[in-house]
């Protein structure tokens, strides 16, 4: 299973980012995790270039294509998704391969729960399919957590492998109904 990790954050010491590459050393057998490392190139969203979506897009579409699932990560900035996010979503309203895709959409921030509801209605609207039990909290905020300090605390570690079992199995047990725009 292949597994295409965006982090809303464009920060060099993102918890969000730092939750999702967690996510790629735990990974059980069979699965594998890459992280997206091209949202901040990406332009403003512009309806007006999507016929002929500028490199960076198509290099985002090619990404999202070829992945079976994807895992989502982002922090909340007043409220709202950030703007990284929101601009990368709406390059993916009309890209049909993201239609039905599984989605994992784990919140690093229990706080965070304005965006999280947010992201989630956001994607349910677009057509994904929000994968039950892997868009759970983790209380990484504040726990002056990085990247190794999540894979060595067995309760943290512990967790993100429960997250990555619910994706496995919420993706082999449930058939992808694919989106079908109505004429």
């Amino acid at each position: 299973m292949d597994v295409l990790a965006i982090s809303g954050s464009l920060r060099a010491a993102s918890i969000n980012s730092a939750l999702l590459r967690a996510c790629a050393r735990l990974a059980p057998a069979g699965m594998r995790v890459q992280l997206y490392e091209g949202l901040g190139a990406l332009p403003p969203f512009n309806p007006d270039r999507e016929p002929a979506p500028p490199r960076e897009v198509q290099s985002l579409h090619a990404a999202v294509a070829a992945a079976d699932v994807l895992l989502i990560a982002s922090p909340e900035y007043a409220h709202g998704v950030s703007g990284t996010m929101k601009n990368a979503l709406d390059w993916l309203v009309g890209f049909e391969p993201f239609y039905g895709k599984p989605v994992a959409v784990p919140n690093a921030s229990p706080r965070a729960q304005h965006a999280h509801a947010a992201l989630c209605e956001t994607l349910r609207t677009m057509s994904a399919r929000l994968v039950d039990g892997a868009c759970i909290a983790l209380p990484l905020l504040g726990a002056g957590l990085d990247e190794q300090g999540m894979v060595d605390s067995p309760a943290v570690s512990g967790r993100i492998r429960e997250l990555l079992a619910a994706l496995r199995d919420g993706v082999s047990q449930a058939a992808v109904v694919p989106f079908t725009p109505v004429p």
